[in-house]
């Protein structure tokens, strides 16, 4: 009788974690986003309806930069929010889609102090000897430390961040190769991880690193088709989009918004005088010092010919105004080839400026300004910054 019950506690058990995965793993189905796709498993691996870890993170590897980089962490910061949190949780009776459309409709886990503290951490691949996510990185092999063997990497950044006395490391693998690693603890509960808990954890390892480089693959697919051929920046279409999307940020958020709209001056004699094929090489070369000379929440964008446009996300019209007139200096100083032919000696370019709320709030009303703004520097006689 007694063998008879522990096969029935047994069979349920396996069937409550078959039931786990599944419902991950369909979740994960839902979505090409990475951020997303980010969450689904992190909520996978610390929700009571999942595997019920205390907190657990996520790094990627960066393959370009030879870097492990923190993407998200969900969890608690203590235990008096960590008792909040699971009574609300308990309050809703939240299934795993609760969760899933509470992250879409709310920031509070990437506004989280946790979060953002995971986010900050890089760690260089070179450093598998003096780092435990390199090390799990470059032998592919999840690691389960304990309140024994933890203090063998007391000086690791992680250990010395989480401040935990028991971790579970697992690599997430596509095709044999590790594109993430999953770390997951139980410092509010102390709850010791089980040798069934990580072979939960190593499973949905195994259809996160899968879901991951699909999303990673999306995601390249979209980017490029979103950009312009010549100089790898945003397209027109594209930047339609980003304006309409940006404006309707500054709106809910009460904060301001700029467009820069830029035009080389007497282009088309450069391009008559030595071909288009030059001509493009100076729209290439141009593209990279925008990129280069912008911030990094801007949005640079190929409006069409030699006109770009410039997305400034926060910013009010006195900033905008200053940024405008240092790329344009920055131009005008640039030592673009063979720009002796132009009539001034030196390629320069025309800036026109615009600023929600101030001169429209509509995409169609900023453009307008901006062109108008635009038109006025060619006026003036070229090389200024009007708006």
């Amino acid at each position: 009788m007694e063998e008879l019950n522990k096969i029935k506690q047994e069979l349920e058990r396996t069937k409550s974690e078959l039931a786990i995965l599944y419902e991950v793993s369909n979740a994960m189905r839902t979505t090409l986003k990475l951020d997303e796709i980010l969450y689904i498993i992190l909520t996978g691996v610390s929700a009571h309806i999942g595997l019920g870890f205390n907190r657990a993170m996520l790094f990627l590897v960066n393959e370009k930069d030879n870097l492990i980089e923190g993407k998200m962490a969900i969890g608690p910061e203590n235990g008096e929010e960590a008792n909040r949190i699971w009574k609300y949780v308990e309050q809703e009776k939240m299934d795993l889609d609760d969760m899933i459309n509470a992250y879409k409709t709310s920031g509070s886990v990437r506004e989280s102090g946790f979060n953002q503290q995971i986010q900050h951490i890089k760690i260089s691949l070179r450093e598998q000897k003096n780092s435990l996510l390199a090390l799990c990185v470059l032998e592919g092999m999840p690691l389960h430390l304990t309140k024994e063997t933890i203090q063998n990497y007391n000086h690791d950044q992680i250990i010395h961040l989480l401040k935990t006395d028991e971790l579970v490391v697992v690599p997430l693998k596509a095709k044999d190769k590790v594109n993430g690693i999953i770390l997951a603890d139980n410092f509010i509960t102390k709850k010791p991880i089980t040798k069934d808990d990580l072979r939960m954890l190593i499973m949905l390892a195994n259809q996160a690193g899968l879901a991951i480089e699909n999303s990673q693959l999306y995601e390249k697919t979209v980017i490029r088709a979103h950009l312009d051929s010549l100089t790898n920046l945003w397209n027109h279409g594209y930047f339609q989009y980003l304006l309409g999307v940006e404006l309707e940020k500054a709106k809910a958020t009460l904060t301001n918004l700029s467009l820069i709209m830029l035009d080389l001056d007497d282009f088309k004699i450069y391009n008559d005088s030595l071909g288009h094929q030059s001509g493009d090489n100076i729209l290439k070369e141009l593209a990279t010092l925008l990129k280069n000379q912008s911030r990094k929440m801007d949005y640079v964008c190929r409006y069409g010919g030699e006109e770009f446009a410039i997305i400034l996300p926060y910013t009010d019209k006195n900033e905008a105004y200053l940024i405008a007139e240092r790329l344009r200096e920055n131009i005008a100083k640039h030592p673009f080839v063979h720009q002796e032919i132009l009539p001034k000696k030196v390629l320069t370019a025309s800036l026109g400026l615009t600023s929600y709320p101030k001169d429209g709030t509509t995409s169609s009303q900023l453009l307008s300004y901006a062109d108008k703004a635009l038109y006025e520097a060619k006026a003036k006689g070229k090389n200024n910054t009007c708006g």
